[in-house]
């Protein structure tokens, strides 16, 4: 169950930082000021004490004392500190403002950001690159991520939403059809359609739910074999393969990792199926590698496959949930059929996005010259030694 947000404390009087800036420079200076006087004041208790005269008998014939000379230095030094401490105050006043002045920016765009909801709003602080120009900078990136963040959560529940509604929808239409003319129905065309449509709703549901599980899930650690996975994979797709068409090259080298072997074989299986799904027609390939990197301590899947052309800009999205590099599941112009008839749910990536993240790796997603793409894994290796797989 969802935990109620936590009350925000009481924030008391407003106090301007301003003012408190101004205060602290007067402060300093007064400091610094009484520190200069108190040693004006311990050197001259070196003179002598006693009578000064001139050595020029027409000159002033009488000069202060010792005694005389600090009593007026204690009394202008009152003075002084009560000038430094003015100037202290209207000085760091105006210097605290024009150092703020940023910061106040910052704070404008943030109130008019909380009111609004405007997240397309930017600061745009230019000038020298000190702390606050930094502050506005990786401000203005997070609202450029939080922009892209809701952006995507709002395709994925609209995309969601038709996924399932569309499944829903046929449902119905073929519910009503048969209500209405009972006698005139094929009954086992019916049912088989039904059946189909029935399918393709749970299959939507379970990736969904998959989807969330990896959102949650903390992954084991266990110790499992990337190119175990990834043959595993080809094996469980080799039908679906051959009925396309599509040939499969694999070059599997021990890739030993250590983390959630469910997972892991979910997405050497997400990865394997999109590679066929999305390929040519007739007579396209598709290539499985695993490696071990001793020396940077990583292992390595990549998956690349034939396929048409898909645009840089385009790529960057695929992970996405219900997006595809040819658009979405519902046929629409443009979209290149599954072979064989079978349709994707656009969760594949999205999954081995998050699986990847999961175990702490990273995902790469590259169009491929002459057309298809290039999916790489990289995750953090297990420190053993292994041999290759066959």
């Amino acid at each position: 169950m969802t935990q109620p947000p936590l009350p925000l404390p009481p924030r008391g009087p407003r106090v301007s930082a301003r003012l408190r800036l101004a205060l602290g420079y007067a402060v300093f200076l007064v400091a610094a000021g009484a520190v200069v006087l108190a040693g004006v004041y311990i050197v001259l208790r070196q003179v002598p004490n006693y009578p000064l005269t001139a050595a020029n008998p027409r000159d002033r014939a009488y000069a202060p004392s010792r005694q005389e000379i600090l009593e007026t230095l204690v009394g202008v030094s009152g003075y002084l500190l009560a000038a430094l401490a003015v100037v202290g105050v209207v000085g760091g006043w105006f210097l605290a403002g024009r150092v703020l002045r940023p910061l106040r920016r910052i704070n404008d765009a943030a109130t008019r950001i909380a009111a609004t909801g405007a997240l397309e709003h930017r600061i745009g602080l230019r000038g020298r690159n000190d702390e606050f120009r930094q502050l506005a900078d990786s401000f203005d990136a997070m609202l450029g991520r939080l922009q892209d963040s809701f952006a995507a959560q709002e395709r994925f529940a609209a995309n969601a939403s038709h996924e399932l509604r569309t499944p829903l929808a046929v449902t119905s239409t073929l519910l009503e059809v048969a209500r209405r003319d009972p006698a005139g129905q094929d009954y086992p065309r019916l049912l088989r359609r039904l059946t189909d449509t029935n399918e393709r709703a749970i299959a939507v549901t379970e990736a969904l739910l998959r989807l969330a599980d990896a959102n949650e899930v903390t992954a084991a650690r266990d110790d499992t074999d990337l190119a175990g996975a990834a043959s595993a994979a080809l094996a469980e797709c080799a039908t679906e393969a051959e009925g396309a068409g599509v040939r499969a090259h694999a070059d599997l080298r021990a890739a030993p990792v250590r983390g959630d072997a469910e997972l892991l074989a979910r997405l050497a299986v997400n990865l394997v199926q999109n590679a066929v799904r999305h390929n040519l027609p007739d007579g396209g390939a598709l290539w499985v590698g695993t490696r071990h990197d001793r020396a940077a301590g990583t292992v390595t899947l990549r998956v690349e496959n034939t396929g048409r052309p898909v645009p840089a800009e385009d790529v960057a999205r695929l992970r996405e949930p219900f997006l595809r590099g040819a658009g979405r599941v519902a046929a629409g112009p443009g979209r290149l059929p599954a072979p064989g008839g079978t349709r994707g749910h656009g969760l594949g990536l999205a999954l081995v996005d998050r699986i990847t993240r999961v175990h702490h790796g990273m995902l790469t997603l590259l169009p491929r010259e002459g057309g298809g793409l290039v999916v790489t894994v990289v995750l953090p290796a297990r420190p053993v030694t292994g041999a290759t797989v066959p």
